[in-house]
């Protein structure tokens, strides 16, 4: 009787272990993807906000929603709009990240308090946070990855016949490490599995 009850246990360490690994390498695929095509990336993120535009108007609409939910829920997803207008570029410090980031936070406390006192099986709950919290926010998680490899660019802030505007000299002095995704996967890649050496003949 322990015997069995020990091996689910084993089984049970072994296929969390494989759903994380097919979890990363779809995650590795899919950041490899948004690297390669940015353009077609970046329509596709457009295109899911604003179907989660509708879906929120939907909700507003047919189910009992609240409207400060519908709101911020409208108001975060504008500011992904905002956000798409520098894609594949994203500054940190620039204020509709900022308020993004602050209100994902909001969206989910809400959702939670909205959640918590009114019921709903757990598939429509799954829909509303996988539909309407997630998708976009993962959608821009995955393509952080994707100005790593641009060509070098150069914000023009002094005249053109200044020297400090030359573009090569300038990536090469500023060029920072890569904190993106894919570039967590290539550590990890890296660390884990042993480098293979060319062999000269």
């Amino acid at each position: 009787m322990w015997f069995f009850y020990a091996l689910s246990w084993v089984s049970t360490l072994i296929q969390i272990i494989f759903v994380t690994l097919a979890i990363a390498a779809g995650l590795y695929y899919l950041a490899e993807l948004v690297e390669e095509y940015t353009v077609l990336t970046a329509r596709i993120i457009r295109w899911i906000t604003w179907f989660t535009i509708i879906i929120y108007l939907g909700l507003y609409l047919f189910e009992d929603l609240t409207l400060t939910m519908t709101v911020c829920g409208l108001i975060s997803q504008i500011l992904h709009l905002i956000l798409l207008n520098t894609f594949p570029f994203f500054a940190l410090s620039s204020p509709p990240f900022i308020l993004d980031v602050a209100l994902v936070l909001v969206n989910h406390y809400l959702a939670f308090q909205f959640f918590g006192e009114n019921f709903y099986p757990f598939t429509e709950v799954m829909a509303y946070f996988t539909l309407c919290l997630w998708l976009v926010p993962f959608a821009f998680f995955v393509s952080l990855s994707a100005n790593e490899n641009v060509l070098p660019t150069l914000s023009e802030r002094r005249p053109l016949i200044s020297d400090e505007n030359d573009v090569v000299s300038n990536y090469f002095q500023r060029k920072e490490k890569k904190y993106g995704l894919l570039a967590a996967f290539n550590a990890i890649k890296e660390s884990v599995l042993p480098t293979r050496t060319k062999k000269s003949f």
